[in-house]
């Protein structure tokens, strides 16, 4: 894998960005349903030369509808699948804690960002991309200086329902319909 800079990575939300979400939660291997046009974009962006993460709130954790053990299996596949679409995954980070157990890693907090800078032994992540779909993906996002995308997949349509102001033109965050549309656009937008 190349040198990781800051200009070249992108980093992913997981539940409704790469695989499909559940309001009841993603709670087996079973449940986690990847997007393959997703694992195909991750796949387009590792050829291309750029890093892939991914930064996961994982509550369920904390309210006992799974273990870390099958967090891990779930993130086993994904990379299994990722590898197989020619990619690779530099680091995936989740936060296990609830809403009320006050870590400084559940998003929109920038801990989870600021594992990722550590792990890849950044000194900042400004000017990578932070993809979501909630308001708390592009908060986060926002804490490290990260250009900000909104997919309509997962809660992307209820996160632009309760905040129009997101589909404003021009500004950040872009919106796409779903990740590889912005891959699409990324990998032409950053072409030589």
């Amino acid at each position: 894998m190349p040198m990781p800079s800051p200009d070249r990575l992108v980093i992913l939300d997981r539940d409704g960005v790469i695989n499909q979400d559940s309001d009841a939660y993603v709670k087996s291997l079973e449940e986690f349903l990847p997007y393959p046009s997703a694992i195909a974009a991750i796949g387009c962006l590792c050829r291309a030369g750029w890093t892939v993460t991914v930064a996961t709130n994982q509550s369920g954790i904390a309210r006992g509808y799974y273990s870390e053990a099958t967090l891990g299996e779930m993130h086993a596949e994904l990379r299994r699948r990722v590898a197989a679409a020619g990619g690779e995954l530099a680091h995936i980070a989740y936060c296990p804690h609830g809403p009320d157990d006050d870590c400084d890693c559940r998003k929109p907090l920038p801990g989870l960002l600021e594992q990722i800078r550590d792990a890849l032994d950044l000194d900042s992540l400004e000017g990578s991309w932070m993809v979501g779909d909630s308001l708390r993906d592009l908060q986060a996002g926002e804490t490290q200086g990260c250009h900000r995308v909104l997919v309509r997949t997962g809660k992307g349509e209820r996160t632009l329902a309760k905040h129009p102001e997101l589909a404003a033109r021009g500004s950040e965050p872009r919106v796409f319909a779903d990740l590889a549309a912005f891959v699409d656009w990324l990998l032409a937008e950053q072409a030589p």
